[in-house]
């Protein structure tokens, strides 16, 4: 397997990583907000920037995740993050196989 190759598979799980700790960020800002915590507190300050944004965008794009009062946009987002974890834990197993086949077979056309 290729230097190239290995550093494309560790982005790809980083990115993969980083996926799953927003999906994190996701869940612990929907809990905070049904309490009503302090809103200059550090804390709850980043989540919501880290949130926030993406939460408008979802309920600009689909105005009926508002139900009832509800916002149902930090669930639109966990399964998008799902989604695409999943893709990209896919991706790179498909491309090590790829990558360990190569390698197995140029060892058997050369040797």
């Amino acid at each position: 397997m290729s230097y190239l190759m290995i550093v494309v598979l560790k982005v790809a799980q980083l990115f993969s990583t980083l996926l799953t700790v927003y999906m994190w960020v996701v869940i612990v800002s929907a809990l905070v907000s049904w309490v009503n915590p302090d809103p200059y507190n550090p804390i709850v300050r980043f989540l919501r920037n880290a949130t926030e944004p993406v939460f408008y965008r979802i309920r600009r794009w689909l105005p009926f995740v508002v139900v009832g009062g509800f916002d149902l946009s930090p669930i639109v987002v966990i399964v998008v993050v799902q989604i695409a974890s999943a893709l990209i834990d896919r991706l790179v197993f498909d491309m090590a196989l790829n990558a360990r086949m190569m390698g197995s077979l140029s060892t058997y056309l050369v040797g």
